[in-house]
């Protein structure tokens, strides 16, 4: 399981996480909700180690989290558009390979089809040698998706990831993750903006606001009451 345990983080004078302890247990997708600037985003930069908190912290199965055990899908996708859609997944195995590799572009054969198939997983067979910067936004999203599992994470975390999408393309976006965490065993948690777009996939939702956390509730018992409340509370 990963703990999250008494984290704060605050910037200058502004206080964007505040005392937050929570656990994420492995099969489950976890979907973050709650305003802009509520927290949501530096929660999921603290778990991926792309922020350290001030205080607290952050453990999976007890021991302190390492960078690779974790692994973040972008809200834009982070991706480089001149290379490949396969380029970008190798991107997921770097931390495997020495920095040479990546400089010369040359991968090991076992490291490209392990990241063929990741394409294949995402719906994207056939797109290996399609430059990103040519594919659809909802196309995008399933490399950077690729991306993350090519790392072979233990934690998978999504920023937003079909904040840009249109609803039946991010509704695809959030199966794939949704199936992605199940068949792996993996740690899930999504922060949305559109948490009624997630009903179908969520196992819990997690509410945050001014950098607490709300409410806590599986998908099942979460009400419209409780989502008001956690958009307008506040206001």
């Amino acid at each position: 399981m990963l703990n999250v345990v008494g984290v704060s983080k605050q910037y200058g004078s502004e206080i964007a996480l505040d005392d937050v302890t929570v656990r994420f247990d492995p099969g489950e997708l976890t979907v973050i909700v709650g305003r802009s600037g509520a927290g949501k985003t530096t929660l999921l930069r603290c778990i991926n180690d792309l922020e350290t908190p001030d205080e607290g912290e952050i453990t999976l199965e007890d021991e302190p989290l390492a960078s690779t055990d974790a692994a973040l899908v972008f809200q834009d996708g982070a991706l480089v558009e001149q290379k490949s859609a396969l380029e970008n997944v190798l991107d997921g195995g770097l931390a495997r390979e020495p920095a040479w590799r990546e400089l010369l572009g040359w991968h090991r054969p076992e490291e490209k089809h392990a990241a063929v198939e990741r394409l294949h997983e995402v719906g994207l067979a056939g797109y290996a040698d399609r430059r990103v910067g040519a594919l659809s936004g909802g196309q995008r999203q399933r490399v950077g998706i690729a991306r993350a599992l090519h790392q072979r994470p233990q934690v998978l975390l999504a920023d937003e990831p079909v904040a840009s999408l249109d609803p039946e393309t991010a509704r695809s976006v959030l199966d794939l993750l949704a199936r992605a965490i199940d068949d792996r065993n993996l740690i899930g948690v999504v922060s949305l903006h559109q948490p009624r777009l997630a009903r179908e996939v969520a196992d819990r939702f997690l509410g945050i606001e001014s950098g607490r956390v709300t409410f806590d509730a599986s998908a099942s018992n979460m009400s419209e009451t409780d989502l008001q409340e956690v958009y307008h509370s506040g206001r």
